[in-house]
Protein backbone atom coordinates (compact mmCIF):
# COMPACT_ATOMS: atom_id res chain seq x y z
CA UNK A 1 0.00 0.00 0.00
CA UNK A 2 1.21 3.42 -0.66
CA UNK A 3 1.78 5.86 2.14
CA UNK A 4 -0.92 8.09 3.22
CA UNK A 5 2.01 10.65 4.11
CA UNK A 6 0.79 14.58 4.17
CA UNK A 7 3.59 16.76 5.36
CA UNK A 8 3.18 20.05 3.42
CA UNK A 9 6.12 21.75 2.39
CA UNK A 10 7.15 24.89 0.99
CA UNK A 11 10.22 24.23 -1.09
CA UNK A 12 13.00 27.32 -2.21
CA UNK A 13 14.47 27.60 -5.81
CA UNK A 14 17.85 25.63 -6.18
CA UNK A 15 20.24 24.65 -8.40
CA UNK A 16 20.29 21.94 -11.34
CA UNK A 17 23.31 20.21 -10.11
CA UNK A 18 20.78 20.18 -6.53
CA UNK A 19 17.74 18.89 -8.69
CA UNK A 20 19.81 16.50 -10.39
CA UNK A 21 21.34 14.78 -7.14
CA UNK A 22 17.43 14.71 -6.02
CA UNK A 23 16.42 12.78 -8.91
CA UNK A 24 19.28 10.13 -7.79
CA UNK A 25 17.71 9.88 -4.77
CA UNK A 26 20.16 12.56 -2.88
CA UNK A 27 18.00 14.88 -1.65
CA UNK A 28 14.58 15.18 -0.15
CA UNK A 29 12.09 17.72 -0.88
CA UNK A 30 12.43 18.80 2.63
CA UNK A 31 16.38 18.85 2.39
CA UNK A 32 15.64 21.46 -0.53
CA UNK A 33 14.18 23.73 1.55
CA UNK A 34 17.11 24.62 3.86
CA UNK A 35 18.82 26.14 0.62
CA UNK A 36 17.06 29.30 0.24
CA UNK A 37 18.50 31.65 -1.78
CA UNK A 38 21.19 29.44 -3.29
CA UNK A 39 19.78 29.67 -7.52
CA UNK A 40 21.56 31.65 -9.65
CA UNK A 41 20.55 34.41 -12.38
CA UNK A 42 21.53 31.39 -14.63
CA UNK A 43 18.52 29.25 -13.20
CA UNK A 44 16.29 32.03 -13.10
CA UNK A 45 16.73 32.52 -16.55
CA UNK A 46 16.97 29.04 -18.06
CA UNK A 47 13.64 28.57 -16.33
CA UNK A 48 11.49 31.20 -18.35
CA UNK A 49 9.97 34.68 -17.14
CA UNK A 50 6.16 35.02 -15.79
CA UNK A 51 5.35 37.02 -18.27
CA UNK A 52 6.59 37.79 -21.25
CA UNK A 53 8.30 41.37 -22.88
CA UNK A 54 5.17 43.38 -24.70
CA UNK A 55 5.77 44.60 -28.02
CA UNK A 56 8.62 42.67 -28.55
CA UNK A 57 7.16 39.20 -29.58
CA UNK A 58 10.04 36.75 -30.90
CA UNK A 59 9.39 35.08 -34.10
CA UNK A 60 7.39 32.17 -34.37
CA UNK A 61 8.01 30.05 -37.57
CA UNK A 62 5.58 26.94 -38.45
CA UNK A 63 6.25 24.16 -36.74
CA UNK A 64 5.75 20.57 -38.28
CA UNK A 65 3.69 18.28 -35.66
CA UNK A 66 4.89 15.45 -36.66
CA UNK A 67 8.32 16.24 -36.08
CA UNK A 68 8.41 18.42 -33.24
CA UNK A 69 9.10 15.75 -31.01
CA UNK A 70 10.60 11.98 -30.92
CA UNK A 71 9.02 9.39 -32.91
CA UNK A 72 8.88 5.76 -32.47
CA UNK A 73 10.44 3.29 -31.92
CA UNK A 74 11.25 4.30 -28.24
CA UNK A 75 13.40 1.75 -26.14
CA UNK A 76 12.50 -1.23 -24.25
CA UNK A 77 11.56 0.49 -20.77
CA UNK A 78 9.69 -0.61 -17.73
CA UNK A 79 9.31 1.06 -14.25
CA UNK A 80 7.05 -0.11 -10.98
CA UNK A 81 4.05 2.12 -10.22
CA UNK A 82 4.08 5.07 -10.79
CA UNK A 83 6.87 5.51 -12.46
CA UNK A 84 9.52 8.90 -12.79
CA UNK A 85 10.12 11.38 -15.05
CA UNK A 86 14.04 10.72 -14.89
CA UNK A 87 13.79 6.97 -15.75
CA UNK A 88 12.16 7.60 -18.70
CA UNK A 89 13.75 7.65 -22.60
CA UNK A 90 13.36 10.04 -24.18
CA UNK A 91 12.43 11.96 -21.42
CA UNK A 92 9.15 14.03 -21.75
CA UNK A 93 8.70 18.01 -22.31
CA UNK A 94 6.71 19.71 -19.66
CA UNK A 95 7.79 23.16 -20.98
CA UNK A 96 10.23 23.67 -19.25
CA UNK A 97 12.54 25.27 -21.84
CA UNK A 98 9.67 26.48 -23.95
CA UNK A 99 6.86 27.79 -22.68
CA UNK A 100 6.41 31.71 -22.16
CA UNK A 101 3.87 33.14 -19.62
CA UNK A 102 2.00 35.83 -20.12
CA UNK A 103 0.40 37.05 -16.79
CA UNK A 104 -2.98 35.05 -17.46
CA UNK A 105 -3.55 33.75 -14.50
CA UNK A 106 -1.60 36.74 -12.62
CA UNK A 107 -2.32 36.48 -8.74
CA UNK A 108 -4.48 33.56 -9.01
CA UNK A 109 -4.21 30.12 -6.34
CA UNK A 110 -4.22 26.61 -8.01
CA UNK A 111 -4.25 22.97 -7.11
CA UNK A 112 -3.20 20.33 -8.94
CA UNK A 113 -3.33 16.38 -8.30
CA UNK A 114 -0.61 14.08 -9.71
CA UNK A 115 1.30 17.90 -10.36
CA UNK A 116 4.91 16.04 -9.99
CA UNK A 117 5.09 14.44 -13.90
CA UNK A 118 3.53 14.39 -17.04
CA UNK A 119 0.55 16.23 -17.59
CA UNK A 120 0.30 17.91 -13.99
CA UNK A 121 3.75 18.82 -14.13
CA UNK A 122 2.98 21.17 -17.92
CA UNK A 123 0.23 22.76 -15.82
CA UNK A 124 2.50 23.60 -12.89
CA UNK A 125 4.70 25.03 -15.21
CA UNK A 126 2.68 26.83 -17.39
CA UNK A 127 0.69 28.10 -14.45
CA UNK A 128 3.24 29.59 -12.58
CA UNK A 129 4.77 31.55 -15.43
CA UNK A 130 1.59 33.31 -16.03
CA UNK A 131 1.69 34.02 -12.41
CA UNK A 132 -0.33 31.83 -10.46
CA UNK A 133 0.67 30.32 -6.96
CA UNK A 134 0.37 26.48 -7.54
CA UNK A 135 0.18 23.34 -5.12
CA UNK A 136 1.19 19.69 -6.01
CA UNK A 137 -0.28 16.86 -5.08
CA UNK A 138 1.86 13.70 -5.32
CA UNK A 139 2.66 10.00 -3.96
CA UNK A 140 5.74 10.41 -1.48
CA UNK A 141 7.73 7.78 -3.98
CA UNK A 142 7.40 10.27 -6.55
CA UNK A 143 9.58 13.10 -4.14
CA UNK A 144 12.59 13.66 -7.11
CA UNK A 145 9.64 14.59 -9.93
CA UNK A 146 8.13 16.54 -7.33
CA UNK A 147 11.22 18.60 -6.17
CA UNK A 148 11.98 19.43 -9.88
CA UNK A 149 9.01 21.11 -10.34
CA UNK A 150 9.01 22.96 -7.20
CA UNK A 151 12.06 24.20 -8.31
CA UNK A 152 10.35 25.56 -11.46
CA UNK A 153 7.41 26.87 -10.02
CA UNK A 154 9.83 29.13 -7.68
CA UNK A 155 12.18 30.41 -9.94
CA UNK A 156 9.04 31.22 -12.15
CA UNK A 157 9.13 33.75 -8.96
CA UNK A 158 5.65 32.19 -7.61
CA UNK A 159 5.04 30.33 -4.27
CA UNK A 160 5.08 26.49 -4.29
CA UNK A 161 3.84 23.91 -2.07
CA UNK A 162 4.14 20.36 -2.34
CA UNK A 163 1.83 18.10 -0.41
CA UNK A 164 2.39 14.44 -0.98
CA UNK A 165 -0.26 11.79 0.02
CA UNK A 166 -2.57 9.32 -1.05
CA UNK A 167 -5.88 10.03 -3.04
CA UNK A 168 -7.64 6.77 -2.28
CA UNK A 169 -7.71 8.00 1.07
CA UNK A 170 -10.99 10.38 1.35
CA UNK A 171 -9.64 11.69 4.87
CA UNK A 172 -6.48 12.92 3.03
CA UNK A 173 -8.16 14.52 -0.10
CA UNK A 174 -9.86 16.84 2.69
CA UNK A 175 -6.60 17.58 4.30
CA UNK A 176 -5.38 18.37 0.48
CA UNK A 177 -7.89 21.16 -0.16
CA UNK A 178 -7.32 22.90 3.31
CA UNK A 179 -3.92 22.42 3.47
CA UNK A 180 -3.45 24.40 0.16
CA UNK A 181 -6.11 26.90 0.51
CA UNK A 182 -4.37 27.77 3.64
CA UNK A 183 -0.53 27.61 2.87
CA UNK A 184 -1.67 29.74 -0.94
CA UNK A 185 -4.10 32.05 0.83
CA UNK A 186 -7.08 30.82 -0.74
CA UNK A 187 -8.18 28.70 -4.24
CA UNK A 188 -9.51 29.45 -7.31
CA UNK A 189 -8.33 26.77 -9.62
CA UNK A 190 -8.67 23.12 -9.12
CA UNK A 191 -7.02 20.69 -12.05
CA UNK A 192 -8.06 17.09 -10.60
CA UNK A 193 -5.23 15.22 -12.95
CA UNK A 194 -4.16 12.48 -10.90
CA UNK A 195 -5.13 8.80 -12.61
CA UNK A 196 -4.12 5.36 -11.42
CA UNK A 197 -4.27 3.23 -15.36
CA UNK A 198 -3.14 -0.57 -15.36
CA UNK A 199 -3.44 -2.27 -18.64
CA UNK A 200 -4.68 -5.73 -18.40
CA UNK A 201 -5.94 -7.81 -21.62
CA UNK A 202 -8.67 -9.80 -19.94
CA UNK A 203 -11.05 -8.70 -17.68
CA UNK A 204 -10.93 -12.13 -16.15
CA UNK A 205 -7.64 -10.83 -15.10
CA UNK A 206 -8.64 -7.33 -13.24
CA UNK A 207 -8.95 -7.79 -9.53
CA UNK A 208 -10.97 -6.49 -7.12
CA UNK A 209 -8.01 -4.33 -5.63
CA UNK A 210 -6.97 -2.95 -8.86
CA UNK A 211 -10.53 -1.87 -10.07
CA UNK A 212 -11.30 -0.28 -6.63
CA UNK A 213 -8.10 1.70 -6.27
CA UNK A 214 -8.42 2.64 -10.12
CA UNK A 215 -11.70 4.14 -9.14
CA UNK A 216 -10.63 5.43 -5.86
CA UNK A 217 -8.15 7.20 -7.76
CA UNK A 218 -9.63 8.46 -10.88
CA UNK A 219 -13.50 9.04 -9.64
CA UNK A 220 -13.60 9.13 -5.99
CA UNK A 221 -11.14 11.41 -5.29
CA UNK A 222 -12.09 14.28 -7.78
CA UNK A 223 -15.51 13.69 -6.34
CA UNK A 224 -14.30 14.32 -2.80
CA UNK A 225 -11.47 17.14 -3.70
CA UNK A 226 -14.17 19.12 -5.67
CA UNK A 227 -16.74 18.65 -2.67
CA UNK A 228 -14.00 20.24 -0.40
CA UNK A 229 -13.18 22.57 -2.59
CA UNK A 230 -16.19 24.43 -3.23
CA UNK A 231 -16.14 25.72 0.20
CA UNK A 232 -13.46 27.60 -0.72
CA UNK A 233 -13.95 28.54 -4.55
CA UNK A 234 -16.03 32.17 -5.58
CA UNK A 235 -17.43 33.51 -8.69
CA UNK A 236 -14.99 33.27 -11.18
CA UNK A 237 -13.21 29.79 -10.26
CA UNK A 238 -12.38 27.02 -12.23
CA UNK A 239 -12.27 23.46 -12.36
CA UNK A 240 -10.49 21.31 -14.94
CA UNK A 241 -11.03 17.44 -15.21
CA UNK A 242 -8.25 15.38 -16.94
CA UNK A 243 -9.99 12.85 -18.78
CA UNK A 244 -8.91 10.53 -21.62
CA UNK A 245 -10.02 9.79 -25.51
CA UNK A 246 -10.45 6.65 -24.06
CA UNK A 247 -13.37 7.59 -22.97
CA UNK A 248 -14.86 7.61 -26.92
CA UNK A 249 -12.35 5.18 -28.67
CA UNK A 250 -12.11 1.47 -26.99
CA UNK A 251 -9.08 0.12 -26.12
CA UNK A 252 -9.59 -3.69 -25.24
CA UNK A 253 -6.70 -3.85 -22.89
CA UNK A 254 -7.96 -0.58 -20.29
CA UNK A 255 -11.72 -1.62 -19.40
CA UNK A 256 -11.46 -0.29 -15.82
CA UNK A 257 -9.70 3.32 -16.56
CA UNK A 258 -11.76 3.82 -19.26
CA UNK A 259 -14.74 3.30 -17.64
CA UNK A 260 -13.37 6.16 -15.00
CA UNK A 261 -12.41 8.17 -17.88
CA UNK A 262 -16.46 8.33 -19.23
CA UNK A 263 -16.96 9.15 -15.58
CA UNK A 264 -15.15 11.92 -15.72
CA UNK A 265 -16.95 13.31 -18.37
CA UNK A 266 -20.05 12.76 -17.10
CA UNK A 267 -18.80 14.35 -14.21
CA UNK A 268 -17.88 17.28 -15.64
CA UNK A 269 -20.55 18.17 -17.65
CA UNK A 270 -23.67 17.91 -14.72
CA UNK A 271 -21.64 19.37 -12.45
CA UNK A 272 -20.98 22.51 -14.75
CA UNK A 273 -24.29 22.96 -15.11
CA UNK A 274 -25.21 22.97 -11.28
CA UNK A 275 -22.31 25.33 -10.89
CA UNK A 276 -23.45 27.73 -13.40
CA UNK A 277 -25.59 30.17 -11.21
CA UNK A 278 -22.88 30.53 -8.72
CA UNK A 279 -20.01 31.53 -11.51
CA UNK A 280 -18.01 28.62 -11.76
CA UNK A 281 -16.75 26.64 -14.81
CA UNK A 282 -16.25 23.10 -14.62
CA UNK A 283 -14.53 22.05 -18.08
CA UNK A 284 -12.04 18.63 -19.06
CA UNK A 285 -9.61 18.16 -21.17
CA UNK A 286 -8.85 14.61 -23.18
CA UNK A 287 -5.99 13.90 -24.00
CA UNK A 288 -4.79 11.83 -26.40
CA UNK A 289 -1.56 8.92 -26.58
CA UNK A 290 0.86 11.26 -24.15
CA UNK A 291 4.04 10.31 -23.23
CA UNK A 292 4.50 10.19 -19.71
CA UNK A 293 5.39 7.66 -16.60
CA UNK A 294 1.80 6.02 -16.15
CA UNK A 295 3.01 4.18 -19.85
CA UNK A 296 5.76 2.08 -19.21
CA UNK A 297 4.59 1.82 -15.28
CA UNK A 298 1.77 -0.59 -16.18
CA UNK A 299 -0.42 1.74 -18.29
CA UNK A 300 0.14 0.10 -21.33
CA UNK A 301 1.19 -3.39 -22.29
CA UNK A 302 5.26 -3.76 -22.51
CA UNK A 303 5.11 -4.80 -25.90
CA UNK A 304 3.42 -1.53 -26.94
CA UNK A 305 6.14 0.45 -25.67
CA UNK A 306 8.14 0.84 -27.93
CA UNK A 307 5.65 2.24 -30.98
CA UNK A 308 3.46 3.93 -27.84
CA UNK A 309 2.07 6.76 -30.61
CA UNK A 310 2.77 5.54 -33.56
CA UNK A 311 -0.32 4.77 -34.69
CA UNK A 312 -1.84 8.55 -34.22
CA UNK A 313 -2.34 10.57 -37.26
CA UNK A 314 1.02 12.12 -36.58
CA UNK A 315 3.08 9.49 -36.51
CA UNK A 316 3.64 9.84 -32.09
CA UNK A 317 2.54 10.56 -29.08
CA UNK A 318 2.10 13.96 -27.85
CA UNK A 319 4.20 15.85 -25.48
CA UNK A 320 2.78 16.89 -21.65
CA UNK A 321 3.70 20.43 -22.80
CA UNK A 322 1.50 20.29 -25.47
CA UNK A 323 -1.19 20.46 -23.19
CA UNK A 324 0.02 22.95 -21.07
CA UNK A 325 -1.64 25.98 -22.96
CA UNK A 326 -5.22 24.15 -22.69
CA UNK A 327 -4.66 24.25 -18.94
CA UNK A 328 -4.27 27.76 -19.15
CA UNK A 329 -7.14 28.89 -21.76
CA UNK A 330 -9.68 27.29 -19.50
CA UNK A 331 -8.08 28.66 -16.00
CA UNK A 332 -8.02 32.08 -17.44
CA UNK A 333 -10.52 34.55 -18.15
CA UNK A 334 -10.31 33.98 -22.11
CA UNK A 335 -12.72 31.55 -21.85
CA UNK A 336 -15.30 33.03 -19.53
CA UNK A 337 -18.25 31.64 -21.36
CA UNK A 338 -16.97 28.20 -22.01
CA UNK A 339 -18.24 25.57 -19.04
CA UNK A 340 -19.35 21.69 -19.71
CA UNK A 341 -17.25 21.06 -22.43
CA UNK A 342 -14.58 18.87 -22.98
CA UNK A 343 -11.37 19.81 -25.27
CA UNK A 344 -9.46 16.94 -26.69
CA UNK A 345 -5.78 17.16 -27.61
CA UNK A 346 -5.54 13.95 -29.65
CA UNK A 347 -3.17 14.44 -32.12
CA UNK A 348 -5.73 14.00 -34.65
CA UNK A 349 -7.59 11.04 -33.52
CA UNK A 350 -11.20 11.38 -34.48
CA UNK A 351 -13.78 11.01 -31.57
CA UNK A 352 -17.46 11.40 -31.43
Amino acid sequence: MMSNKNDSIELSTHTRRDVVRAGAGMLTASAVLAMSGVASAQNRAAAAPATSPVGSPADAPAVDPRTRYAQPPFPKQEQEAPGLTSKMDPRPDHGEQSYRGSGKLMGRKALITGGDSGIGKAAAIAFAREGADVAINYLPVEESDAVEVVALIRAAGRKAIAIPGDLRDEAFCKRLVTEAVQQLGGLDILVNNAGKQHAVEKLEDITTEQFDSTFKVNVYAPFWITREALKHLKPGASIINTASVVAYIALPFLVDYSQTKSCNISFTKTLAVQLAPRGIRVNAIAPGPIWTPLQPSGGMLQEKIPTFGADSPFGRPGQPAELASSFVLLASGDSTYTSGEVLSVTGGLAIS
